[in-house]
């Protein structure tokens, strides 16, 4: 069983009990949330597609804890006129786990 979920602005592919990093989510680590905006759910057997989102299926999500992403270097330079700025970057991530998925 698997479902396609929209999580801010990213659309993720979603089985039970697989965990994946989204952009930062506000809650405390343990707790619950339930995702309804769902495009796509299949039981293995039949599929159905949402337009955009399909009413009455749910998704249950545990907010396992919060992250930060790899560090990222923005360098900027403008030649010949000795001009460089150099910043770092760590995007703030949630990692959540897919306790079950109801149709």
């Amino acid at each position: 069983m698997y479902a396609v979920v929209t999580i801010g602005a990213e659309q993720l592919l979603v089985q039970e009990g697989q965990e994946f990093l989204v952009q930062k989510i506000e809650g405390e680590d343990g707790s619950k949330m339930e995702l309804d905006r769902v495009s796509l759910f299949s039981d293995g057997k039949a599929s159905k597609v949402g337009a955009p989102f399909i009413e009455g299926v749910k998704v249950t999500a545990t907010i396992v804890g919060q992250e930060r992403g790899e560090h990222i270097i923005v360098f900027k330079k403008r030649r010949r006129q000795n001009s460089r700025r150099r910043n770092g970057h760590r995007q703030e991530l949630t990692r959540v786990r897919i306790e079950n998925i109801v149709a």
